[in-house]
């Protein structure tokens, strides 16, 4: 008989469960939009138990829809938008405050804080993250600060914290497994980089209590069961979504580099099994662990990239669907010097500028509501390449060619701009939905549905490649304009 994956991949701005088989096709696919709410500048904030229901929901519908029988499901994989917060009072087993969304900027005063004390560069040498409310740890505080007694709660053991996934695997297993990965907890700035444990001088710093954190386990292993539709099946894989994705794109030897373009944009290079401390502000994080390998990546990361995209249809009401862009963007001989920098929530990689807001340039009588749509779009590539830049100098290497995935990929304006920007190939598999793929290929790892990496590798298959072909002395132009857009929002 057959054998599926149930794949999950709860995201910033929808929850999607995918039946794939021992081919890596995917045979069925479900999802459902989640809110976000923006009560002040900067917040953004989701309904936890929001977050649970829907995931529980679209399981369901995707099995429904594949048609299969739920008995040949032989494990469950998770992805998951990473740094996302959430404490959950233990006994009722409900949120005690909205999850405070990677996006958010709320707990910035607690990190201003905390680099005025000094503890950057310890942070730094231990975590390999940048001090930054990007990360769980002050969003962990701000939660505690802003509830009744909070601290109390937590040292009486009331209170627990957990990433998206750990979150997700609490309600799967009915309470009965409180975990997460070495991924996702490389990503809270509590975990020691080198011991893969929580960090005293971190709980220390950031006055978290121990009790509320999950434990930390590999990205491919049986964590627990679940009952679906009345059948007990494992929970295989965890693993934060740009990690699966890296390991989705099969980017298994080090010097390999992919490129999700999703809500924000984020860009990995497998650093081997080491870990590369960055002299250009990018950050360094676990890629998978798996039995005793360890693999560690350089990763950069752009706040807003969809993110912009969507800003043009809700936003400013310019566009009525994600791909008109691609449309406009080749109707147009060029930007006509129109620079979008779309800095909603600070700067990202390699700037880490939390305070610096969005702006528009180059402005003329000219100008059309097209050529910002166009300005926009190249926005992803202009940040990404920022990124590449700084990744090439810290790895003293030229990366030669980046895999590519996430809904704006599928822009085929999108990635023959951002090969010319970079001067590199673009590869684009023929399943850009790598970020399921990764966490059902490490499921099916653990659950022995597939040997090993080799026989992942026989299954990829690509796509389209995209070749450099504007002049040199052109992307050198267009960057500079970039540059000059940039140094004027961080002066601001």
């Amino acid at each position: 008989m057959a054998k599926y994956i149930l794949a999950i991949d709860q995201g910033t701005t929808s929850s999607r469960a995918m039946i794939i088989d021992e081919n890596l096709n995917i045979v069925s696919s479900f999802q459902q939009e989640v809110a976000n709410t923006f009560p002040h500048p900067g917040w953004v904030l989701m309904d936890g138990y929001e977050i649970w229901v829907s995931v529980e929901y679209v399981c369901i519908k995707a099995v429904e829809k594949a048609r299969i029988n739920i008995q040949d499901i032989a494990a469950i994989g998770i992805t998951n938008q990473r740094e996302t917060t959430i404490v959950w009072d233990k006994k009722t087993g409900l949120p005690v405050y909205d999850a405070l969304v990677w996006q958010s900027r709320q707990s910035a005063g607690i990190c201003e804080e905390i680099s005025k004390k000094g503890y950057g560069p310890l942070i730094k040498e231990t975590t390999g993250l940048t001090v930054d409310p990007y990360f769980s740890a002050s969003k962990i505080r701000w939660i505690l600060d802003n509830i009744e007694d909070g601290d109390e709660r937590a040292k009486n053991g009331e209170l627990l914290f957990g990433t998206v996934d750990s979150w997700l695997v609490y309600k799967l297993t009915k309470g009965k497994v409180h975990v997460t990965d070495v991924t996702n907890a490389s990503r809270t700035m509590l975990m020691n980089l080198k011991t893969l444990d929580w960090d005293d001088k971190m709980l220390q710093i950031f006055n978290i209590d121990r009790s509320m954190l999950p434990k930390i386990c590999d990205s491919s292993q049986i964590y627990g069961y679940t009952d679906l539709l009345g059948v007990q099946i494992p929970i295989c894989s965890i693993c934060g979504d740009q990690q699966s994705a890296l390991f989705g794109q099969m980017c298994f030897d080090k010097g390999q580099c992919k490129n999700t373009y999703g809500t924000g944009c984020f860009l990995l290079f497998n650093a081997g099994n080491e870990p590369i401390y960055s002299k250009y502000d990018l950050i360094t994080s676990v890629g998978w662990k798996i039995k005793d390998e360890v693999v560690y990546v350089l990763e950069g990361s752009v706040f807003v990239a969809g993110a912009a995209i969507q800003w043009l249809r809700d936003g400013l009401k310019v566009i009525d669907n994600a791909a008109q862009t691609e449309t406009i963007a080749k109707g147009l001989s060029d930007s006509a010097g129109v620079y979008v920098v779309p800095a909603f929530t600070g700067l990202g990689a390699p700037y880490w500028s939390q305070n610096t807001r969005g702006a528009i340039f180059g402005l003329t009588r000219g100008t059309t509501t097209n050529h910002i749509i166009r300005a926009t779009l190249e926005s992803l590539a202009y940040q990404s390449y920022d990124v590449i830049e700084a990744m090439q100098k810290d790895t003293n290497t030229k990366i030669t060619s980046l895999q590519v995935d996430g809904g704006a990929s599928n822009n085929d304006y999108l990635m023959q701009f951002q090969a010319d920007i970079l001067q590199t190939e673009i590869a684009r598999p023929s399943n850009f939905e790598t970020t399921a793929l990764g966490a059902a290929m490490l499921a099916g790892l653990s659950s022995g549905l597939f040997k090993d990496k080799k026989d992942l590798l026989s299954k990829k298959e690509i796509d389209k490649v995209y070749q450099p072909q504007l002049d040199k002395n052109t992307v050198n132009d267009l960057i500079e304009g970039w540059k000059k857009a940039i140094n004027s929002v961080l002066m601001f």
